[in-house]
């Protein structure tokens, strides 16, 4: 027989698994964030008809605040995920031609270990989040589908024709900027570190670009009307705010991304530029503390996923040409069959019927 061993010894190694565990979900909600709520239990909003308390207790990456906003306002969760999906769709759309074209890879942080670094891609998913929740909130109380809010209650123009009607049924984007702002922006508000630290700057960093994403939703939005009167004569408009596209949205804070500003912490506790050289950010400008990562390469450590393997345009001379796509490396050219729709007709009444095309294509890949 072998060595006696100890009761102990038998469930250490027990314990030692469930510490390990417990460590390894106190990481993962800590590297998480709210983007959580873009994954699949907003699929399911029946789940927050009935004992909803526990479940924000039980959602990835929202801080005390935002779990208790989750349990305050519970139909509102539903629509903050919907505007996580609609920045990252957007957010992926915006780099699609880019070395970092957005990818969520990791599923418990969404943007994976890219966010623990402020750069200028961080500073782009802080914005566009932001502006995803003020967006679905705002269409969100124009449809009637919040108990605390409404069709929008904005005054009128100054500008608007004298004749025309104000009061349409707009989007509430006044409820969706000061929603998005108590929620998004709690997990900062909540914490208290040491005002020289880098995690005050990069607090500050967050705090700076979710409000430039806000404000973006909102400096975009304009007056739609429409037309009243006998035989389509518009003799008369009633007109509301509404959003803009969010697609016009994203490619603004790409802009914002392309001129965006290295700032530090200054001796007041608050960001100023990194160089002497340039003026203050304004509060419409994304902000970062840290250089941008190389995504040349794959790189566990900073979140990089590399661009081999990506597809790229010979032709291009920019972002999205092989050259720069593929960081120097080369890159592999082979065909590929396309099947695609054509030959479409329209058929009275009331169908489209279209043959199949095949065609071959060359295709470039970044080796």
């Amino acid at each position: 027989m072998g060595p006696h061993r100890s009761p102990l010894l038998l469930l250490l190694p027990a314990f030692l698994v469930l510490l390990l565990l417990l460590l390894c979900h106190r990481a993962c909600v800590d590297a998480s964030e709210w983007w959580s709520l873009a994954m699949n239990p907003l699929q399911r909003p029946e789940l927050y008809l009935l004992g909803a308390q526990p479940l924000c207790s039980q959602l990835v990456g929202l801080s005390q605040g935002q779990r208790k906003l989750c349990q305050l306002y519970q139909d509102h969760v539903v629509h903050i995920g919907d505007g996580a999906r609609l920045a990252i769709r957007e957010c992926q759309h915006q780099f699609r031609n880019r070395r970092w074209n957005c990818s969520t890879a990791d599923s418990d942080s969404v943007f994976g270990r890219l966010t623990q670094i402020g750069s200028r891609e961080t500073a782009f998913a802080y914005a566009v989040s932001a502006a995803g929740v003020v967006n679905a909130v705002a269409r969100a109380c124009r449809e009637g589908e919040l108990a605390t809010c409404g069709c929008s209650r904005a005054a009128r123009p100054p500008d608007l024709e004298r004749d025309w009607l104000w009061g349409g049924c707009g989007d509430n984007l006044e409820y969706g900027y000061r929603f998005a702002k108590e929620f998004v922006d709690a997990r900062e508000r909540e914490q208290h570190y040491a005002r020289a630290s880098a995690e005050n700057a990069r607090a500050l960093m967050n705090l700076h670009n979710n409000e430039a994403g806000r404000r973006a939703v909102y400096r975009l939005a304009d007056v739609a009307c429409k037309c009243h009167g006998v035989s389509g004569s518009c003799s008369l408009k009633t007109c509301w705010l509404q959003l803009a596209d969010f697609r016009k949205v994203g490619k603004e804070l790409k802009e914002k991304y392309d001129s965006a500003s290295a700032v530090r912490l200054g001796r007041r506790g608050n960001l100023e530029p990194a160089s002497r050289k340039f003026s203050p950010p304004s509060v419409d400008n994304l902000v970062h503390v840290d250089a941008s990562p190389d995504y040349c390469v794959r790189n566990e450590t900073t979140g990089s996923l590399g661009t081999a393997g990506r597809s790229c345009n010979k032709t291009s001379e920019g972002m999205d040409g092989c050259e720069l796509m593929c960081c120097g490396r080369g890159y592999d050219h082979f065909k590929a069959t396309v099947v695609e729709r054509c030959n479409c007709k329209f058929h009275w009444c009331c169908y489209v019927k279209c043959k199949k095309c095949t065609s071959v294509v060359d295709r470039f890949v970044c080796k």
